[in-house]
């Protein structure tokens, strides 16, 4: 059975998690490896300055890219708890990441100026990639979310190293060819083309119709979807704007030290990332959403937990994969970036247990975190107070989601028993 085929004819199939696992956590190693190797290459090469302008590309792209997320959770929520009508649920949401990647980047284009100068960027040119990138990125979260849905591990394995090691050789041509913020960007741009292709060979095979139901019309998709967005759109935001705010709060110089330790931060946030991937399908089932979150957290905690004590104990070497020496400067803070990425990653776990469940009150908490992170630091003088500051308002977002999925579970079980 090939990779594209994996578990195609038989979507209602669990395969082993433990094997789906394994899968996925050496596909998206790969990715992250490759991803993070050109992150350090742009830092190396780019310098503090340069490298800052980069940086925040990338985190406004991470905040785009809430809507392929939001596409990729509601397909395989979907797919997952109704395996009955996988046909009719992946033919609209394909053509719905279609649609709303068309969308993103029309809206992005008129944007262009305002994003030139927000981010301070060295040239239009750069902040017009932006808007080019988001078709790609979108239509990559529709495909993989049909593919994650169905436990069709291999295949959506293989858009993830897609997604990371074209990125890698692109910008290892480009940056020698020319070390500039532009040519930084452009390799993420043509890397995103990539996964689309490897995505779309996998679902290229017709499926025979099956039964249709109006809970998974076009209408109804966008509806999740632009749900889902919105509750995605609070935590990448609230993971990634921290970047501009240092921009306009800190020097130029500290805010690329800044940059160089979300290097770390956001290395830790996706080292466990393939926890979530996997779990999110159960989390989406009755009878198997509690024991796939309380497995989920543990092993995200106990991965963010060796990775910031090893940051601690051996500074020097963590210095080394966020660009060296020139962001020696904050060799002693690096276990706070590290500390930083554990606590997002745990509340993004906690995050998709809410679209796993259809929550939307939950996501009011993560708008507010968002708006504490920013005033918080607005008025930090340095680097570290800067990270401190963000580190409090994420525990403590942390912990209210905890409290609430603990009661919102009792609360089930209760339900339950009745």
């Amino acid at each position: 059975m090939s990779w594209d085929q994996d578990t195609a004819d038989a979507p209602s199939a669990v395969p082993s998690p433990v094997r789906g696992g394994a899968q996925i956590a050496v596909a998206m190693a790969v990715m992250n490896i490759a991803t993070y190797g050109y992150t350090i290459l742009a830092a190396r090469v780019l310098g503090p300055e340069q490298y800052g302008g980069v940086a925040a590309v990338m985190n406004l792209l991470l905040v785009v890219s809430v809507i392929a997320l939001a596409l990729q959770a509601t397909a395989a929520r979907r797919i997952s708890a109704d395996a009955a009508h996988v046909d009719q649920i992946e033919r609209g949401i394909l053509r719905v990441s279609w649609q709303a990647a068309l969308a993103a980047g029309a809206v992005l284009l008129v944007l262009t100026p305002v994003i030139e100068r927000v981010l301070r960027l060295e040239s239009f040119w750069t902040a017009l990639l932006v808007a080019l990138t988001a078709i790609p990125l979108t239509v990559m979260g529709g495909q993989a979310g049909v593919l994650q849905g169905e436990r069709r591990w291999a295949a959506l394995g293989a858009v993830y190293v897609a997604a990371g090691v074209p990125r890698l050789a692109l910008g290892v041509a480009l940056l020698v060819w020319s070390p500039s913020e532009f040519s930084a960007v452009l390799a993420v741009s043509v890397g995103c083309v990539f996964p689309v292709v490897v995505g779309w060979w996998a679902l290229r095979h017709e499926r025979e119709p099956g039964a249709v139901a109006d809970r998974h019309s076009g209408r109804a998709i966008l509806t999740e979807s632009l749900a889902n967005s919105q509750t995605l759109l609070a935590f990448f935001a609230l993971s990634n704007l921290d970047i501009v705010v240092a921009r306009n709060v800190l020097t130029p110089h500290d805010s690329g030290l800044y940059a160089g330790g979300l290097i770390l931060t956001k290395a830790m946030l996706f080292l466990p990332q393939f926890v979530v991937v996997v779990a999110f399908p159960a989390m989406a089932r009755e009878g198997q959403r509690d024991s796939a979150l309380v497995r989920s957290i543990t092993a995200i905690g106990v991965l963010g937990t060796v990775g910031t004590v090893a940051c601690w104990l051996l500074p020097e070497v963590a210095l080394v994969f966020i660009g060296g020496q020139e962001f020696a400067e904050i060799t002693g803070q690096l276990w706070l970036f590290a500390l930083l990425g554990t606590v997002l990653a745990m509340v993004q776990l906690l995050v998709y247990a809410v679209l796993a469940r259809q929550g939307r009150r939950s996501s009011l908490l993560i708008w507010a975190a968002l708006l504490a992170m920013v005033a918080a630091g607005a008025t930090a003088g340095s680097v570290t107070e800067l990270v401190v500051r963000v580190i409090v308002v994420d525990a403590i977002l942390l912990a209210l989601l905890l409290g609430l999925t603990a009661r919102l579970v009792r609360r089930d079980r209760t339900l339950a028993r009745s």
